[in-house]
């Protein structure tokens, strides 16, 4: 029986609602699995409309029916949803976030296999009192879950991050021994449950350029992360580095390994995203539930014009039923 994934509409001022109905009739998705489209039933129906596609929708009921509609489990019951493409609003971060917590809340029930999210504004998510660095964290407390490590994967490399939405300034502080162990070893899980590898190697890199050069350029490395290494080991966790980022990324080394731990945000997402923009999936491993997201954010320049490329949003509904099928 094909799984329920329920697709959230992230921020209906960008590209969520067109994405997500594209993606939920999209033969390759309804081959594989029962789409459930969260959000404000007549947003999804404005946006049917204007892209001119030609979909089915109905507010859903619980057991999702397995047929050729598309249902939607509607949250607009009390939300203004007054769409204005490209604008940053509170009514949009209201409804994205509402979206959220409503798909959370299937898979927690068990209505729904997996969850994946279109794209939010996290400065609309803010003016609607949703006070979370990014839908990682804000997924991870409501699904009770005590662990989350934020990956990026693609056909091309696995990247886990050690920080995730914090201010470069702000990099060093968070980071600590206990978190790089914390994070390798869930990536490790996730690539023995999820990916079926018996024996993961991850490479580790460096937080300063030259990887510090033996405390030379930054003491980090010495101080916090050649000691997770070593615990990490003890625990029979294949790791090996830390490594330069930069000699990394550009003798391609990343093939060697089944996946790389970023000490933060944009040292491992910019590689990424230059090799793989248009397929890569965020998944947030570690969690209680099966989330994952395309790589890339609202796209405000285009919302409303018909252009959005789903190719990122198709992964990741193909990788959120393959995860589903790896725990059956």
């Amino acid at each position: 029986m094909k799984p329920v994934i329920a697709i959230t509409i992230g921020d209906f001022n960008g590209i969520g609602p067109e994405i997500a109905l594209k993606a939920a009739v999209h033969p390759s998705v309804r081959k594989i699995c029962s789409p459930l489209l969260v959000g404000p039933l007549n947003v999804f129906e404005h946006a049917a409309k204007q892209f001119k596609l030609n979909i089915k929708l109905q507010k859903a009921v619980f057991p999702v029916p397995r047929n050729t509609i598309t249902y939607v489990h509607d949250v607009g019951d009390g939300i203004w949803a007054d769409v204005h493409y490209g604008e940053t609003s509170k009514a949009a971060g209201k409804t994205a976030g509402v979206a959220i917590e409503r798909a959370v809340d299937v898979c927690v029930r068990g209505q729904a296999k997996a969850m994946v999210t279109a794209p939010v504004s996290k400065e609309a998510l803010r003016l609607a009192g949703y006070d979370f660095p990014g839908q990682t964290e804000m997924i991870a407390l409501l699904s009770r879950s005590q662990r989350v490590a934020m990956m990026l994967v693609s056909d091309v490399m696995r990247i886990g991050l050690a920080t995730i939405h914090v201010p470069i300034a702000s990099v060093v502080q968070h980071l600590t021994k206990e978190k790089i162990v914390e994070k390798a070893t869930i990536i490790h899980e996730t690539l023995q449950k999820q990916y079926r590898v018996k024996k993961p190697t991850i490479a580790v890199l460096g937080l300063n350029p030259h990887a510090g050069e033996n405390g030379c350029i930054g003491e980090e490395e010495r101080t916090l992360i050649l000691p997770a290494i070593e615990d990490l080991r003890t625990s029979n966790i294949a790791v090996e580095g830390p490594f330069a980022a930069d000699a990394f990324f550009g003798q391609k080394a990343y093939k060697h390994y089944d996946a790389v731990l970023a000490m933060y945000h944009d040292q491992g997402l910019i590689p990424l995203k230059m090799s793989s923009f248009e397929t890569g999936v965020n998944f947030s491993a570690g969690l209680k539930i099966i989330r994952t997201s395309p790589d890339h954010g609202t796209a405000f320049d285009i919302a409303g014009k018909g252009k959005a490329n789903i190719s990122s949003m198709l992964e990741a509904v193909k990788l959120a039923v393959k995860f589903t099928q790896a725990q059956s």
